[in-house]
């Protein structure tokens, strides 16, 4: 994203397949891809299960659009959601577009906004189909932008919490047995780091940097996020646990990390190698 200008988006949410709860944490994703400036959500607002969206709506400034289910069985939300977003798109308000859903049923819609030059960022649960995860240009699982603002949310409690200062215990000496021997440690192997991250993910991470390498093995960090996920769309360092690609390069000890200072004294720039392939 460090290419990317400051987009406008049109955030457009399929209220039968997002999660109520967590729609708070989508809107502040949202903001570090652009500026939300048309933001609608879709659905039978007459019907009791979606009475509980109101006060979520008024506090995110969501307009909502209200579409009848005129068959049984048959989902007309999607049909307005889509209407809606190749009116947005011909009136040219926006740069891109944020479709929440889970649906495939979008999966059309997010290659047409893209044939069109828009950028497409989807976000929906993981149990998302796969064509409609690749039709988009990144994909963010629902899941992980909830475990991350919850854990910002621990952190910054935790840092608020007073430091209590505790009285030392005095502890009596422990009484040596005549002619016993110390208790060995117990032996524990510590695990690969590779084991929290796919095989599969450490290769897509070393044929990006292959892709993008100079003479000397060394790719510059921000081209091969951008890589990865043009070629993986729902690629994303927090669904393992890391909140930067540079601390999940860092984490495989298969690459080198090496920080370059610049001419300005606060940016350096950021290199990784492959060293299984040199």
């Amino acid at each position: 994203m460090a290419e990317q200008k400051d987009l406008r988006l049109a955030v457009l949410i399929d209220a039968d397949n997002a999660p109520r709860s967590a729609i708070g944490d989508v809107m502040a994703e949202v903001a570090v891809y652009g500026t939300p400036t048309i933001k609608r959500i879709y659905g039978d607002w007459t019907t009791p299960n979606l009475a509980s969206w109101k006060p979520l709506l008024l506090e995110n400034a969501i307009t909502p659009v209200q579409q009848y289910g005129y068959t049984t069985g048959k989902n007309s939300t999607d049909s307005a959601m889509i209407i809606d977003a190749m009116d947005i798109l011909y009136t040219g308000q926006v740069d891109g577009f944020v479709l929440v859903s889970s649906d495939s049923d979008f999966t059309r819609l997010a290659i047409r906004l893209r044939e069109a030059g828009k950028k497409v960022y989807g976000m929906g649960e993981r149990k998302t189909p796969n064509p409609f995860i690749v039709a988009c240009d990144k994909f963010v699982y629902i899941e992980v932008i909830r475990s991350a603002a919850e854990k910002a949310k621990a952190e910054e409690v935790k840092g608020e919490e007073p430091k209590q200062e505790k009285a030392p215990k005095t502890k009596k000496p422990a009484k040596k047995k005549e002619g016993a021997a110390p208790a060995p440690a117990p032996a524990s192997e510590p695990p690969e780091p590779e084991s929290k991250v796919p095989k599969a993910v450490v290769e897509l991470i070393a044929d990006a940097v292959e892709t993008m390498a100079d003479e000397d093995g060394y790719a510059f960090m921000g081209d091969l996020g951008n890589l990865l996920v043009k070629k993986q769309p729902d690629f994303d360092p927090r669904n393992f646990g890391f909140s930067k690609l540079t601390q999940l390069v860092r984490y495989l000890p298969r690459f080198e990390v090496d920080v370059r200072q610049t001419s300005l004294p606060h940016v350096k720039h950021i290199y990784v190698r492959d060293k299984a392939r040199k």
